[in-house]
């Protein structure tokens, strides 16, 4: 086990004498902080504290150590529960382990190191848990604000919203041209939020076949389709907790849009093939470079559904709009290119920057990375010339 951190436990013992020999055997074997309690209501009233582990007695004065089981398995399931007692009948054991008990230890000779040794084994769950949870709080750290690259007033003012609209659930609809960033700021929306980490899940509506859109968004149940062999869950099940991204909301068929209304209405949704609502606590964040107004006035987007998207709307400046950002962009995108391919520090020419500068980039920011990425593969040279960029298929701007 990892010594880099102390493991709380919470010894719950009215045997006095018992108690201390446990406490001290734990705590002269290892980085283990003890805690001993006469009673469970007691213990009960600390468990705010988050003890790594409760080691209970079966019988208390005030309770048994199957009810302490219950509470902690109410209250958190991270917690890991030990029973001591000297109770042996076989159904009791067998009760323990069932309420979530991760060892059942026998007061009798040996039950002082039997407990270490248990306490020594499970340690390494504990172990394991933080190195998850550090992982995690890394992976959730790179994608705070990621590649939000940025001074100009336009991006500033992009982070305001985004600051503001973070920490509610409130449905986002973010618009802007291909390219501009929107699953970038839906990214950090999430891991900015309450919900940081619970699922990410990005879908391209673009992308979905017509006829397997409702499965790939509900899910399906066995056989209620051909090819349907097994039950599936959909993105939006997937999402369960945390945030789901639809991109290209405006390529939805009427028939999937009147679904997602009934979903932003009700908070449920039933599988394909399927009768059981079932309920959903999901943060919808949506996308599009369409114009849904339009498209409402065309009869090709409802406008119920239209009106009800309209929560919180961030709309993301073209590349073109964004001044000197094209720069800053361009320099982080080669630098970055260029050090996880191992193709030497490379700088861009003044004549580069200013072609960058007067380019219109339909693209937008997805354009300008492809371009320099390009640039740093075809460049011969520490400095990337005119003669370096590709602006377009077969087009050379010098």
């Amino acid at each position: 086990m990892s010594r880099n951190f102390m493991i709380s436990i919470f010894l719950v013992e009215d045997e006095e004498i018992f108690g201390k020999v446990v406490a001290r055997a734990l705590e002269k074997e290892g980085n283990y902080n003890v805690t001993l309690f006469k009673n469970g209501t007691d213990m009960l009233a600390q468990l705010h504290l988050n003890p790594d582990i409760v080691i209970a007695d079966h019988y208390l004065p005030d309770m048994t150590g199957i009810e302490i089981l219950e509470h902690l398995k109410r209250y958190n399931q991270n917690i890991i529960p030990v029973m001591v007692s000297g109770q042996e009948r076989v159904e009791v054991v067998v009760h323990a382990y069932k309420m979530g008990a991760k060892d059942y230890i026998v007061k009798n000779q040996s039950a002082v190191v039997e407990i270490v040794n248990s306490i020594k084994n499970l340690s390494g769950t504990i172990t394991l848990q933080r190195e998850v949870e550090t992982l995690r709080e890394k992976i959730i750290d790179r994608h705070r604000y990621r590649h939000m690259i940025g001074e100009s007033k336009p991006v500033l003012s992009v982070l305001r919203l985004v600051q503001k609209v973070e920490q509610t659930n409130m449905l986002v609809m973010l618009t802007g041209e291909s390219g501009t960033g929107k699953e970038v700021i839906a990214n950090a929306i999430h891991y900015n939020s309450p919900r940081k980490r619970n699922p990410f899940v990005a879908v391209n509506m673009a992308a979905i076949p017509e006829d397997l859109v409702q499965s790939e968004l509900f899910g399906h149940e066995k056989g209620s389709f051909t090819g349907a062999d097994s039950r599936r869950i959909g993105k939006f099940e997937e999402s369960h907790k945390g945030t789901i991204f639809l991109d290209e909301i405006g390529e939805m068929d009427l028939s999937i849009q009147s679904q997602l209304l009934r979903v932003l209405q009700e908070s449920k949704i039933t599988r394909v093939g399927g009768n059981k609502e079932i309920p959903l606590d999901v943060r919808i964040i949506a996308a599009t470079n369409r114009n849904l107004a339009q498209m409402v006035q065309e009869g090709t987007f409802r406008d119920d559904l239209f009106y009800r998207l309209q929560g919180f709307l961030i709309h993301l400046p073209p590349l073109r709009d964004r001044g000197n950002d094209i720069i800053i962009l361009a320099k982080h995108f080669l630098a970055e290119f260029t050090a996880s391919n191992r193709l030497g520090k490379k700088t861009l020419s003044k004549e580069v920057i200013e072609a960058l500068l007067l380019h219109d980039w339909p693209g937008n920011i997805r354009e300008l990375k492809s371009l320099i990425e390009r640039a740093a593969i075809i460049s011969d040279e520490d400095i990337i010339y005119p003669e370096d960029l590709i602006f377009s298929a077969g087009e050379v701007k010098v």
